[in-house]
């Protein structure tokens, strides 16, 4: 069992939700990616999402498309954010951390070399959004073999073969995308959202984390009874940008708890 299938597996045997932050390595500044990290942790965090700055971030809204680019401008790279990883392993051997990003900067590096650079980072899963699940089950068996899960996002418009075949793939958790467009794009409705998860289960035996228009306490909440995990990320950007650098890591770590509470209650 992965650290991330384990992680998900003690909360659902408490009858607790995961809770999963996302923020972009390097932004606001590098050298406060890994506080952070920590910061996350503190606050309430069961699993970190790291996103990989890219140029061309297609999933991505304004917000988190901001983030990539201050980011790029530090001339953040994936060796970097590996390097982070890495830093964060010094003092939290535990938290899993999930690799978000595309497809561009992976293969420059190369998918071997990849695999065994995050490995030895002590990186627990990887989210490639642009690697369709039809596609990679090369890529999605060797991270599988060196101990990491492969994590696919479905969509409200994923049809059911699409949904069978990330159920074969996956590994980890399954990233359900509540809404149509990109993220932090709009409101959820958690009734379809219900509906979609309840579709899904019937195929993917993994655990279903839903992200992308999660905002606030009450929603999370909302789409935690639903689901096995919240993934919250523009938001947390949001905070980052309407806060002084030097309060970065409070501000980040306050905000998460109080989602972290809710969940919880």
């Amino acid at each position: 069992m992965s650290r991330i299938q384990a992680t998900l597996a003690a909360l659902a045997a408490n009858n607790k939700k995961g809770l999963i932050p996302f923020i972009t390595a390097g932004d606001p500044a590098p050298e406060l990616t890994v506080p952070l990290m920590h910061a996350l942790v503190r606050g309430g965090a069961d699993i970190l999402e790291l996103g990989v700055p890219f140029s061309d971030p297609m999933a991505e809204g304004p917000v988190i498309q901001r983030a990539c680019e201050r980011a790029l401008k530090f001339g953040v790279s994936l060796h970097d954010v590996l390097g982070y990883v890495r830093q964060f392993r010094q003092d939290n051997s535990t938290t899993p951390v999930v690799l978000m990003g595309y497809a561009n900067p992976l293969e420059r590096m190369g998918v071997d070399a990849f695999i065994a650079a995050a490995k030895e980072a002590g990186v627990d899963g990887s989210i490639v959004v642009d690697y369709p699940p039809e596609e990679c089950e090369e890529f999605a068996a060797k991270m599988q073999a060196n101990g990491m899960d492969p994590i696919f996002l479905l969509a409200p418009t994923s049809t059911e073969k699409r949904i069978q075949q990330v159920a074969k793939v996956g590994g980890g958790f399954t990233y359900y995308v509540s809404l149509k467009g990109v993220t932090g794009a709009a409101n959820i409705d958690t009734t379809e959202v219900a509906a979609r998860v309840a579709a899904i289960r019937k195929h993917v035996k993994l655990p279903i984390g839903v992200g992308f228009g999660i905002r606030d306490a009450a929603t999370a909440k909302a789409v935690a009874q639903v689901s096995d995990a919240v993934v919250i990320g523009s938001r947390i950007i949001q905070e980052l940008e309407n806060t002084p650098r030097e309060q970065a890591v409070a501000a980040v770590e306050n905000f998460l708890s109080g989602i972290r509470k809710a969940l919880d209650e």
